[in-house]
């Protein structure tokens, strides 16, 4: 079952308050973006982030789930609504994801 695009702008707008936060269309589902750093995707309608050890430290009890058959484990997010708690622990796995290499041309 594809993910819906209100679902995603609702975990965008949830979101909001880590920094820019972007998606963009992925095979059906979306790849969840923040400053232009990947950090998860939204399928099925559930929200997935890559998982760090910030993320660990600040959500310990957080389900890890692959998104789809094949994939890596992520952190499963079922709780969207405290903004404050999943914003902090947004920004904190994004400071400890790598910067994107740039494209080749």
């Amino acid at each position: 079952m594809a993910s819906s695009v209100e679902f995603t702008e609702y975990v965008c707008g949830q979101a909001e308050g880590a920094g820019k936060v972007s998606y963009r269309r992925m095979f059906g589902e979306y790849g969840i973006y923040l400053d232009g750093k990947f950090i998860g995707v939204v399928c099925d309608n559930q929200f997935f982030v890559k998982i760090t050890k910030a993320g660990e430290e600040i959500l310990p009890e957080c389900p890890k789930e692959p998104p789809y058959d094949g994939a890596k484990p992520y952190f499963l997010i079922e709780e969207l609504e405290d903004r404050e708690l999943l914003c902090r622990f947004l920004r904190a796995s994004f400071e400890e994801l790598p910067v994107p290499k740039p494209k080749k041309r």
